[in-house]
Formats: structure tokens, sequence, C-alpha cells
């Protein structure tokens, strides 16, 4: 995630808003709810057919189909708490269809799993648990201070790797003083993700 996208995090109102806030507006028709609820789950949404093995414009046909269904479904859903799952579902079966009507039986293999087709369901919650963690990682994320979210983005999400001293100039650190806020940085994440159910 680019440290511009970060520093939006912090300020802005994605993560501000609650799901239950979100839906409620998206519900009265408000249009910039509408808009923050998928500015925070696309990445959520547009990951799952990548890891399918679709490509980027099969991926981007997926995602404005789960869009449309979720138009259209966003007042059955009782508790907007389990929105993230249900959007995870669903994209995942589509994937699982959209494979299956293009003639791909060639596998059905997910990140290396061969799953028989009359388990779709199984194939989802594989990959619904996978992606729920990485969607709890980008949340914890976007709560950190704003110097961790950086240090941590630097370390971990940029290729190639930078060297201490250049991420500790970048920070205006002493380089010593990096492999210190790196711990903390993490330990901050790691007691949140306890707190939202992940060890």
């Amino acid at each position: 995630m680019p440290v511009k996208e970060l520093e939006r995090l912090e300020t802005g109102s994605v993560r501000a808003r609650s799901d239950r806030e979100l839906v409620a507006g998206c519900r009265r028709g408000s249009e910039e709810n509408w808009n923050l609820l998928i500015e925070k789950y696309k990445n959520l949404i547009f990951s799952i057919p990548i890891r399918y093995g679709l490509s980027r414009e099969e991926a981007a046909d997926i995602f404005q189909s789960v869009c449309l269904d979720l138009t259209k479904e966003l007042s059955r859903i009782k508790d907007p708490q389990a929105l993230p799952k249900w959007l995870m579902q669903v994209t995942a079966h589509k994937c699982f269809h959209w494979k299956r009507c293009q003639g791909r039986n060639v596998s059905r293999d997910v990140e290396g799993v061969n799953i028989p087709e009359e388990s779709i369901p199984a194939e989802a919650e594989a990959l619904l648990q996978e992606v729920q963690q990485e969607q709890a990682l980008r949340g914890v994320m976007s709560l950190l201070p704003p110097r961790c979210r950086e240090l941590i983005h630097m370390l971990f999400y940029e290729e190639p790797r930078r060297p201490y001293q250049e991420v500790a100039a970048s920070l205006g650190l002493a380089a010593g003083s990096i492999g210190l806020l790196r711990q903390t940085c993490l330990d901050q994440m790691k007691k949140r993700l306890r707190n939202l159910g992940f060890s």
C-alpha cells in the first residue's frame, strides 16, 4: 500500500466509519457512503480472482459483478459485520463459476490445493480465512501511528527491500533506532490482531 494511501486512511473517513454506518448510508442512497464502502473492500474483492489465477481484466469483470450484486443485496444483509464474509463468499463463487464457464477445467487448484467441484463452499471457506487475515492486517495497518505505518511499509511492502540506513534517513531517525521502532510497531500490530481474534 503506497504511503500516500496510508496517509489518506489515517485522516480520511474510510477508517473512521464502521461498516454499520457505511451500509446505513448506502441504504439511504448516499453516493459518498457507497464510494467509501467500495474503497474499503476493493482490495479484498479484487484479490480473490487473482488467487484463482484469473487475469487482471477478468478480475475487474468479477469485481464489477460483485459490486452489482452488492447493490441488489445490500438491503437484505441483516448484519453489516457479516459484509466482508459475504463479499468473499460471493466473489469466490463467481470466480469458480467463471473458470468453469470459460472451459478452464484443467485445474481447480487454488494456491496449490486441488478441490473438487462439489465442494465450492469449502474452497470459498479456505480463501475466506486467508483473505480475512489480509483484510484485518490492512485494517490494523491503517490504525497505526503514521511513523509506524511508513516504517512497516518501507520494511515489508517495498521491493527491493531498502537497507536500514536508507529507511532511517527517510524517516529522519538514527539507523540504530530502526530495530527498536520496528519491534514496537510490530508489537502494536500483534496486539490489535489478537484483539480481533487472530493469533
